[in-house]
């Protein structure tokens, strides 16, 4: 197989950008892996487990050459590693006051799953689902989505719009998670995903959310089953327990909340990584290895040595 390496991609170019994004799209949707609102996975094969990377440009080359996704895989036989790409967007500082340029990441990843649609999965996060709901989230003082809105329009001036249109199009498409079959231990399917809906309120969470596409009222702050699920947090064994009961899943790989040296395990059933900071950790993983909690701790491994 081989492609245009996302790195040479146009990202100023509003025509190549929108045409990315409309790609990309289109791959999350009809990838043969998508089921409902997850993309499915078996072994053979390698996963590398990444958390949030919240714009940061030289984090996200480095896990793409990790999956051999970036440089381009042309060699005969050469295999791309399953990887996910999540919160690629709002980092804590910006390159321009009053300016973020974040979408870079999403048209970078939307390239990445357009080449390899069933090895790339971009999972929904909570930052990408407030960008198109509008919604204000506070980092160091800034609103974030409006950051982000400044530096689309700010670039592309007229053609904003366009490129709005087909960012918003392309998050919508997003799965909510990567169910790697028979991968835990106990026989039970891995979960892949941002987060998953926290204690307080995973009552009101709709656990089937998972086998259809995510639509518009599922996004309905603290109602909507998407929006619980990317915005999860202080998960305990028995909230875990009851969505791996539901889903038939032994463990859960998330990212979402703070972990400062890369790594934090979850109760019994999860772990959390975060790929956005100094102590930026991936996993690699071996499909055809099952795993439980300390398997993938152990596994960790710093992204830059």
């Amino acid at each position: 197989m081989s492609h245009t390496s996302t790195a040479t991609l146009n990202i100023r170019d509003p025509d190549a950008v929108i045409a990315a994004l409309i790609a990309g799209t289109r791959a999350n949707l009809q990838a043969a892996c998508r089921k409902g609102s997850v993309d499915v996975i078996h072994p053979p094969g390698e996963l590398i487990a990444i958390g949030d990377l919240h714009d940061n440009p030289r984090h996200m080359a480095r896990v793409l050459d990790l999956a051999a996704i970036d440089p381009p895989a042309s060699a005969p036989g050469e295999f791309a590693a399953h990887l996910l790409l999540h919160e690629l967007i709002h980092p804590d500082e910006l390159e321009m006051e009053g300016l973020d340029f974040s979408y870079r990441g999403l048209v970078r990843a939307a390239a990445a799953k357009a080449a390899f649609p069933e090895h790339v999965h971009t999972l929904l996060a909570n930052h990408e689902l407030a960008q198109i709901a509008g919604a204000g989230i506070l980092k160091n003082g800034m609103n974030v989505v409006k950051a982000f809105n400044a530096g689309v329009n700010h670039l592309f001036g007229p053609r904003a719009t366009d490129v709005t249109r087909a960012i918003n199009d392309f998050i919508r498409s997003m799965p909510l998670a990567v169910r790697w079959v028979g991968g835990c231990t106990d026989g039970r399917d891995v979960l892949c995903a941002h987060s998953v809906p926290g204690p307080d309120l995973i009552d009101r969470f709709d656990t089937t959310v998972l086998d259809r596409v995510w639509n518009e009222d599922d996004t309905t702050p603290r109602r909507g089953s998407a929006h619980l699920m990317v915005w999860g947090r202080d998960h305990s064994d028995e909230s875990l327990g009851t969505l791996g009961d539901a889903w038939n899943v032994g463990l859960f790989i998330l990212g979402h909340e703070k972990a400062e040296h890369g790594v934090l395990p979850v109760g019994s059933r999860g772990i959390v990584l975060n790929t956005d900071h100094d102590n930026a950790v991936y996993v690699p993983l071996d499909l055809s290895t099952p795993v439980d909690q300390s398997a993938v701790w152990s596994r960790a491994r710093k992204l830059f040595e």
